[in-house]
């Protein structure tokens, strides 16, 4: 089930309903039945890999806080599983063609599998979400739960379930837990997050996508129209996954549940380092928690520590996708913040100086424009392709083509632009509930449920890290 569909705002109003009218132990039992359902609504064997992931989890963790001698083995168990089932259906594929890639190119004939793995929507998300789980009760972090209900609907809560935020546990089961008392000021929040949401994707988002996918069918789109498509889909991937956690959190706060902040204004960005404070911030922090500082972060030698930041970049960007072009992008990011760290040793006032700030913002969003190309082309080849078109190589009706694409993205752009300055400005941080304030926030839903309205894609799509 997606979020911007009629199924589900008739089954999110079904599940308020029933939901808020049961009390706390009946709420996780029916929280539980309704995130399979969401789940398994368009596929229902995906629920046979997220209830084996659940049972093999609880009970493993359950075996290290019983069994402390064998918790090493277990947690190893435990992060195999897990692992083994995301690498099988998320990479089996990939794995595959990359065999006969080599074969082919070796001067061998190897035939093609009949074998075809379908991937289960958000796999990448819940089993990280599972993993961290095993692996703080192994650290002592968190005690093993024994209520089997509680841990799979922490697993299995719905808003979040499909695409994240990934959560912790630490953070999540001890609001599953504990009873939750219905707030109408928190409802308030949670309905405008949601319409909010909304608009970004139906409204900017698929809008955007329309100029997206025209520049990136032509086989050779020219550098103005590329690099327009590149912009184009800056946009979009911002405003489409942005858009699905401000649904997820406004669902999950209607619910009585707070799911962490996943995205904080990431293009206003000087540095890797703070861009990747600000993007997928779930993603990038369990990635610096089980992963970087694990491989000893940087309390080890400074090429030892820029091996380990280039590693977990890397590793990033496989987990985004089963296609190189997605390791290409994990290893720039993991480059550019590796050169931008050795720059802040030899020149520190290009980095700190308040005066550069500008400056930085606009030569890191090009920078990550660049790796929005890489991300967007998965076809290897194409992207070298891409990358060797010089300024000037297009026809003149490609310049005009770029010129009407920029305008429909600018004006599309222009809510973001406008999100960004009140929250920069600290418009956000002093809102009230004040008459006032409610009045705007109400005039503010208004306005997004009008453009809903009228300025809605004709073509929407699944949101774009379902595919993740």
């Amino acid at each position: 089930m997606i979020f911007h569909s009629i199924d589900y705002i008739l089954f999110f109003c079904v599940v308020l309903a029933v939901y808020w009218s049961l009390r706390h132990r009946l709420q996780n039992y029916f929280l539980l039945v309704a995130g399979y359902f969401f789940y398994g609504y368009v596929e229902p064997w995906f629920l046979i890999l997220l209830f084996a992931s659940t049972v093999v989890d609880f009970s493993l963790a359950l075996g290290m806080q019983r069994f402390p001698q064998h918790k090493k083995a277990l947690v190893v168990a435990s992060i195999v599983v897990n692992l083994g089932f995301l690498s099988f259906f998320k990479y089996f594929n990939f794995f595959i063609e990359s065999v006969l890639w080599v074969a082919a190119h070796s001067g061998f004939s190897l035939s093609r599998p009949m074998l075809q793995i379908a991937l289960p929507v958000g796999i990448s998300f819940y089993t990280f979400q599972s993993l961290s789980y095993t692996i703080d009760v192994y650290r002592g972090r968190l005690a093993a739960r024994t209520n089997f209900i509680d841990y799979a609907t922490f697993v299995a809560l719905f808003p979040q379930l499909v695409a994240g935020p990934i959560e912790r546990a630490t953070h999540i089961l001890p609001q599953v837990e504990n009873p939750r008392r219905f707030d109408p000021e928190r409802v308030r929040i949670g309905l405008t997050w949601i319409c909010w949401g909304f608009f970004k994707k139906l409204v900017i988002a698929d809008n955007v996508a329309a100029v997206v996918g025209k520049v990136f069918l032509l086989s050779s789109p020219g550098f103005s129209l590329l690099w327009v498509g590149t912009l184009a889909f800056c946009v979009q991937i911002y405003a489409d996954f942005s858009a699905y956690t401000d649904i997820a959190r406004g669902s999950a706060r209607c619910l009585g549940f707070e799911l962490m902040q996943n995205f904080n204004h990431p293009y206003i960005s000087e540095t890797p380092t703070e861009f990747w404070r600000r993007w997928h911030i779930s993603l990038s922090s369990w990635f610096r928690d089980y992963v970087y500082i694990p491989l000893g972060g940087n309390r080890v030698s400074p090429v030892r520590h820029y091996l380990n930041l280039w590693i977990t970049f890397v590793l990033s960007g496989l987990w985004h996708g089963a296609s190189w072009n997605f390791v290409i992008w994990g290893a720039y990011h993991g480059t550019l913040l590796v050169i931008y760290q050795l720059v802040e040793r030899v020149a520190p006032f290009l980095i700190r100086s308040r005066w550069l700030s500008i400056p930085r913002v606009l030569l890191f969003f090009a920078l990550t424009n660049v790796g929005w190309l890489m991300f967007q082309e998965q076809e290897t080849a194409q992207l070298f392709r891409d990358l060797m078109i010089m300024p000037g190589a297009d026809s003149l009706a490609q310049r005009i083509a770029a010129s009407h694409f920029l305008g429909v993205v600018l004006i599309y752009s222009l809510p973001l632009v406008a999100d960004t300055l009140l929250a920069v400005s600290g418009v956000y941080a002093r809102a009230r509930t004040s008459l006032p304030w409610l009045l705007a926030n109400g005039a503010a839903v208004v306005a997004l449920l009008v453009g809903l309205g009228f300025l809605h894609s004709g073509v929407s799509s699944d949101f774009i890290y379902f595919q993740f």
